[in-house]
């Protein structure tokens, strides 16, 4: 969605308009979490889009009894949160976040997987539409709390066991969507270094227009999607270090009409500390 499309809808009474930043603040390496999560909630709260409402992925929307961050939460706590906060069944949503613009694709990747279909993730985001000197509020959004209804696509996400039997197979690209540094092994930021065997490197930041936070145009993104191997024919397996970053890649994937793609949810956060897995560098 653009944002001239969102300037002039801001008041259409469907539409539901959603902040979901999160910021990870990278830690020395070791055993435990690679980065302290923080909500964008305090900066929300300060400016935003006027009458955007804010959607916390790390407290509402993650299953905070997991081993690892992130994870997608039941239907039932998924439909409740968001429910809560005014999205119902007949909504037009738009979904935007600053910083990273991987917060705006989990959460539009989380809505399609409870089988919700009318969202849009703003091109750009908070900083350009900032830049475009747009107006910014600090009111909170007015949104009636709403009914809900989940229909999981359960597909979307897969788990260690399925991405490990995914190794080897002609029909699958497995596709790490972190910095390639991470990728070749020169870091131990989520355990052991280096990326799951037979995957290929797209990093998300390399499918974004690093001047205008904007995504690349659909035939500069399917160039690089051709390079690595990834081609619609195939099956799809994005990760990352979390799940969020894997987004962005499945995001663009669907957007090019790629039809069969899931995202390892626990992604390195799970695999490089599991000594049962295989692991290699570059």
């Amino acid at each position: 969605m653009s944002t001239e499309w969102l300037a002039d809808h801001l008041e259409d009474p469907d539409l539901r308009i959603y902040e979901s930043t999160v910021f990870l603040h990278h830690v020395e390496e070791g055993p435990d979490a690679p980065y302290r999560v923080e909500s964008g909630r305090a900066q929300f709260e300060a400016a935003h889009i006027p009458t955007s409402g804010f959607i916390d992925i790390a407290e509402d929307l993650s299953d905070t009894s997991a081993p690892t961050n992130f994870m997608m939460p039941s239907a039932e706590q998924f439909a409740e949160a968001v429910g809560r906060a005014g999205l119902g069944d007949d909504a037009r949503v738009v979904v935007y976040s600053r910083g990273n613009k991987q917060w705006s694709t989990r959460f539009w990747w989380m809505l399609r997987a409870m089988g919700f279909d009318n969202a849009a993730v703003l091109d750009g985001g908070w900083e350009k539409w900032i830049a475009e000197g747009r107006s910014a509020s600090s009111s909170p959004a007015a949104y009636p709390p709403a009914t809900f209804t989940p229909h999981p696509r359960p597909e979307l996400f897969v788990g260690k066991d399925e991405v490990a039997a995914s190794m080897g197979d002609a029909g699958t690209c497995t596709i790490n969507a972190l910095l390639e540094g991470l990728h070749r092994g020169e870091s131990k930021r989520y355990g052991r270094a280096g990326h799951i065997p037979g995957s290929v490197n797209l990093p998300c930041a390399a499918l974004l227009d690093p001047e205008s936070n904007t995504f690349l145009p659909p035939d500069a993104v399917q160039e690089r999607f051709n390079a690595i191997g990834s081609t619609p024919d195939k099956r799809s397996i994005v990760y990352c270090g979390g799940g969020i970053a894997a987004t962005l890649d499945a995001f663009l994937l669907h957007q090019l009409g790629y039809e069969n793609i899931a995202v390892y949810d626990a992604s390195m956060s799970e695999w490089a500390k599991d000594e049962t897995l295989p692991i290699e560098v570059d």
